[in-house]
Parts: C-alpha cells; structure tokens; sequence
C-alpha cells in the first residue's frame, strides 16, 4: 500500500510517500481501505518531533482518522461485513490506503453523511464531545466556551453545544466570526491579542460553566477567570505554550476542576467505552440535522505537503481532507 513516512521530522518537506507493506487484522479487528483522511494539529506537530506515536511502530505512519470500507475482519468479529462503510479514530497509521483498527472502535457512517466527508467527523467531534459533555459536564441551559472557535474542534462543538440545548461563547479571528456565528455561537468574541476576557464579562458577569481550550499558555490565567464558580476547564491542546503563570488561589475561590486530557494516548479500554457511546449518542444527531461535518478544503495524498502548509497558514475553517 501507499503510505506517508516519517524517515526524519521537521518541514512539511519530510512528508514522503512510500510503498508499505499492508496492515494485517487480528482476531478482533477490520482492515479498513482508506478513501479519506483527514489533518489535525497533532498531526503537524508529530511531523515536527514533538509529539510521537504512542505505539511506537517500525514505521511512523502519521494520521488519526480514515473514512472508508471493510476490507476484511478479524476471526472474532461479528458488528461488521466486508464493504461496510466505516469511519474512525487511531493513533496513528491513517495517512495510508490501509489500516487497522479494533472493530468497538470502528463507527458506522451515518446514513446522511457522504463517505467523501465522513472522515471530517471521528476525531473532532469526538474530541469536543468528550471535553464538553463527557469531562466537562455541559448541560442544557448552560455557557460553554471554546477557543479556535473555526478550527475543526472547534466548529464541532457548538454545533454539539446547541443540539444538547447550551449556550456557547467562541474566541476566533475576526475573518472567522461569521462562520462561527453561522453554525450557532451564541457570542462570538475575538481572540487574543484583543480582549475576549474583557467582552466576555461584560456579556456574562458569572462566567461560564465549561471552557474547552486547545490554546494553552497565556490563556490558561484568562480561563480561570472567565469560568464560573464551580466551573470546568479542559484543556484539550496547547497551541499557545505548555507553561503560564496562573493565579491558583482564584482557582481554589471558584472551586474550579482544571482536567487535562488526550484522545490518543488513552488505554484501548477507554476508548472503545467512549466510542461506543458516541455512537448511541452521537451518531443519530448527524441523521436528525443537528450535527453535520464542516468541510474547508480537499487534497490529493500527493499533495499532503500542501495541505501542512494551509493547516500551518491558519487560513482554514473546519476540517482539511486528504482524498486517498
């Protein structure tokens, strides 16, 4: 199979594309022929060195989703047939016309969603949901706020935030806000270096019940006293910086909880639990019109060099795909 290999890290330059040999299925697993992938920041810093496939394989395969369909199962699965469409999240291995995967952890394309697109769907939502309302607690009638309210997490969650009935604040560029406000965001409020903190009390004095936070670094202060008392902050990435003051006695007088989280490293066991879940829960809102991927632009395998470089630009608004 075709496959992108990592031999060194640094520039998109080092994306080379090699021919592999293909993925074998165990006992309780699918090979999945890949249509589609899709980018994540993960990506971009995994190919710079600083984030790693936990697996720690012979080859360093980046991506983590595919759409596709069956090639062939496990001797001991039973949810799936060969040709079934399927769609999903790994640790690795998905920027290749082949992968593997526990077939608990494989999702069912809904019926409303185009294979073509599908692949703009597993990591994002999944991410968002599980920061929202699995760790964060949101609930109706509650605030939520996101930062990158454009990126492919972000515009996930407010469309999750408003079909479980919340009230969602986004921080995003200025040549963003429309698309954000388009898909729902309820405030919409300019990133920094402008003053979200500043415009966000004055709109909500109490704070928020729950921040998903992919940013980092000097946000880290800001969210703390944007939350609410009793609020969460789940700090999904760190686009902005591992390290920032912060004041943690204001932590102790809201009896804020402060998670930290990652999707790709989780023990199996986790995450089979999670995207069996999402599936029950999930899933059906993409057939009711509630949730719908939100595509920006489509590149070719070839092109995965390019498709670095847009992520890298801070040009796009949702998901990148890669078109295998």
């Amino acid at each position: 199979m075709r496959a992108v290999v990592l031999r060194d890290h640094g520039g998109p330059e080092v994306l080379t594309i090699e021919e592999v040999e293909d993925p074998v299925p165990g006992p309780d697993q699918i090979l999945v022929d890949v249509a589609h992938t899709a980018l994540n920041r993960a990506d971009i810093l995994q190919r710079q060195g600083g984030y790693p496939d936990p697996r720690n394989l012979p080859l360093e395969i980046p991506g983590l989703e595919y759409a596709g369909t069956v090639a062939a199962i496990g001797a001991d699965v039973v949810e799936w047939a060969i040709g079934d469409p399927v769609m999903g999240i790994e640790a690795g291995g998905c920027y290749a016309e082949k992968v593997v995967t526990h077939a608990r952890q494989a999702l069912r394309v809904p019926d409303s969603v185009e294979l073509v697109d599908a692949a703009a769907i597993s990591e994002v939502f999944l991410t968002a949901w599980d920061a929202l309302v699995v760790q964060g607690g949101l609930t109706s009638g509650r605030w939520a706020l996101i930062h990158a309210g454009a990126s492919g997490v972000g515009t996930a969650g407010i469309q999750i935030s408003k079909a479980i009935g919340a009230y969602i604040a986004v921080t995003c560029s200025a040549g963003k806000a429309d698309a954000c406000r388009e898909l729902g965001a309820d405030l919409v409020l300019e990133r920094s270096p402008s003053d979200w903190l500043g415009a966000l009390r004055a709109e909500l004095p109490v704070g928020v019940d729950t921040i998903l936070d992919v940013v980092g670094g000097d946000e880290a202060d800001r969210n703390i006293k944007a939350a609410a008392a009793d609020g969460t902050i789940v700090q999904v990435g760190l686009m902005g910086g591992g390290q920032a003051p912060v004041n943690i006695g204001l932590l102790l007088m809201k009896r804020i909880t402060w998670i930290g989280t990652t999707l790709r490293a989780r023990p199996l066991e986790r995450k089979l639990d999670l995207c069996q879940r999402f599936s029950r829960e999930m899933l059906p809102l993409f057939d009711s019109g509630d949730l719908a991927p939100v595509l920006d632009s489509r590149f070719a395998l070839d092109d995965i060099a390019d498709a670095h470089r847009h992520m890298e630009s801070n040009a796009s608004i949702g998901k990148i795909l890669i078109d295998l």
